[in-house]
């Protein structure tokens, strides 16, 4: 089995990129889905709050995911769901299985990594106590409540005020299950704003920031929880304990790029995003190998994944139309004061066809400043910015003819203080 492109995963990086690279030439497509649909994890998310960037309108997740698989079948794009990737090659040949076919593999030209992001588990952030039922990553809990009809506790603790989290205290009040707060170990929440508005404050749900739980108690369900404040060095305060009785407590500490099968093709990995290191096309290490979405760094907004997904499409097809331009070195990308990842890592400016799109987040919540953009220390834009927090992905355009005059081989993006 051969095709030109073959994209992995079926959610909303994948499609989006499925249907640029269509837009863009391309005719033998292929897209594989683990799930028994596509969609990804937009199914679950019933709420609102999608589109407002891409559509202009306000739309739930399985709405924003509809017009992606309308449009996919419109052009014909081909696609599998219920079926498991396996192994990527580094000269692009793709194993995979599903119940139909069995095993079997698909010879490519170009390949797109849609795979989305893993969530952390309670073994990940090592919570004490003991092994009782009721205890949830905040997604799963989702899941079960959105899609399978499943409630999954009454008297309800959070862990995280990631927005799955925030979402999922809103969800479980609504559905008639007491939220007795979200702990969050860090002394800013780590959703967006409207979130914590939307979610906890017109709920009263208590948002207890610089706490943790430092201990799960029940035999065979969670009983209760025991939480306590943290220092500066994130570590319990002894004295400050505090036990609330719950049957259910949900996990949502971080999201973490789903990259198994990257790694096993010998794409690099970028140790900061905890994804693939990208250039201007989102392609990776690999030749011919791209990347796009929540595999490559954890996005706030799905609009930002459709956008960064489309360009990724739009590169892989001219990757194969062999319309990419490849001899030249590429300039890097760096993080410096306040900012802790930029992508792309990587930026060879021959390929940048209108404007380049840095993506970065910051490492603490800034109030007036700049975000200053330097090529080997010279600063070639400033942005003033009222607010910046961690929870946000912030981005910085230069424009294709601007970036083609700049002389140097690195740029770098700072936060720096306005001095009144």
């Amino acid at each position: 089995m051969n095709y030109d492109l073959v994209i992995i995963g079926g959610g909303p990086a994948g499609l989006a990129a499925a249907i640029e690279a269509r837009e863009n030439g391309i005719t033998s497509i292929l897209v594989l889905e683990r799930d028994r649909e596509l969609g990804g994890i937009l199914q679950q998310c019933i709420h609102n709050g999608f589109g407002l960037h891409v559509f202009k309108e306000e739309l739930t997740g399985p709405e924003y995911a509809e017009r992606f698989i309308t449009r996919l079948k419109e052009l014909s794009i081909d696609y599998k769901i219920d079926t498991m990737v396996l192994d990527i090659t580094e000269d692009k040949l793709i194993s995979a299985v599903n119940t139909e076919e069995g095993f079997f593999q698909v010879q490519a030209k170009a390949v797109i990594l849609a795979m989305g992001c893993l969530e952390r588990t309670r073994g990940a952030i090592h919570i004490p106590g003991s092994r009782a039922a009721g205890v949830y990553t905040a997604g799963t809990a989702q899941r079960f409540v959105n899609m399978e009809g499943y409630m999954v506790g009454k008297n309800v603790v959070i862990v995280g005020s990631g927005d799955i989290g925030l979402v999922m205290a809103r969800r479980m009040t609504l559905e008639g299950a007491k939220v007795h707060a979200v702990v969050e170990l860090m002394p800013y929440s780590g959703g967006l704003a409207r979130n914590i508005v939307q979610c906890l404050n017109d709920f009263d749900i208590p948002l207890l920031l610089s706490h943790t739980v430092t201990e799960v108690r029940g035999k065979n369900r969670v009983e209760e929880v025991v939480i306590a404040k943290v220092d500066e060095e994130k570590r319990p305060i002894p004295g400050t304990e505090q036990i609330i009785e719950c049957d259910t407590l949900l996990l949502s500490v971080g999201l973490i790029p789903e990259n198994e099968l990257s790694m096993k093709a010998g794409v690099e990995i970028s140790p900061l995003t905890g994804g693939p290191v990208v250039n201007e096309s989102m392609e990776t290490s690999i030749s011919g190998v791209f990347a796009c979405g929540n595999v490559v760094h954890v996005h706030d907004l799905v609009d930002w994944v459709t956008e960064e997904s489309r360009r990724a499409g739009k590169y892989a097809a001219l990757y194969i139309l062999n319309e990419l331009v490849t001899s030249s070195s590429p300039v890097t990308t760096k993080g410096e004061r306040g900012v802790r990842y930029i992508v792309p890592q990587k930026v060879q400016k021959e390929n940048v066809l209108d404007k380049l799109t840095l993506m970065f987040r910051v490492d603490n919540v800034y109030e007036n400043v700049r975000i200053v953009v330097k090529c080997n220390g010279k600063k070639i834009k400033s942005i003033k910015k009222r607010h910046l927090a961690p929870a946000e992905m912030e981005s910085v355009q230069l424009k294709a003819v601007d970036l083609a005059r700049v002389v140097g081989d690195s740029l770098t993006v700072e936060v720096e203080e306005v001095v009144s």
